[in-house]
């Protein structure tokens, strides 16, 4: 997937950086992401100060937009803010992933809470037959 990098056309050591790193991020995700663009600017012009912004916004299918900014004084500075919560948003979508999936059918449960004890060790969804003793 191709990262959209816009603000740094005199900085190429640090859009290598941002490229590699989001996209390096964004394989985590099972469903590719439509569309990735960072896109740096500053907010108060060429008098300085605490105004450079970083601002990633990511497209990923059936979920909604993701949008993350980080002011600091730096453009890298501003970039490792914005990939610190990155890095944050996308363990919980990996998170809310898992915990999705790890939900047994209830008949499974059911069975698994009714076994006894002397069945305990023989595997699950084998039928044991026992012969009805004359008497």
């Amino acid at each position: 997937m191709k990262v959209d990098i816009q603000g740094l056309e005199r900085d190429p050591m640090l859009r290598g950086r941002v490229g590699r790193l989001v996209g390096a991020a964004l394989e985590t995700i099972k469903a590719a992401p439509i569309r990735a663009r960072v896109t740096f600017f500053d907010d108060d012009g060429p008098k300085g100060g605490l105004a450079l912004r970083c601002a990633v916004d990511l497209r990923v299918p059936y979920r909604p937009a993701i949008h993350i900014e980080h002011v600091a004084a730096t453009p890298r500075l501003a970039f490792d803010g914005v990939m610190a919560a990155l890095e944050r948003q996308l363990e919980r979508y990996r998170e809310r992933a898992r915990e999705n999936r790890r939900h047994p059918k209830k008949y499974f449960v059911a069975k698994r809470l009714l076994m006894d004890g002397s069945d305990a060790g023989k595997a699950p969804g084998r039928r044991v037959r026992r012969r009805k003793l004359a008497s």
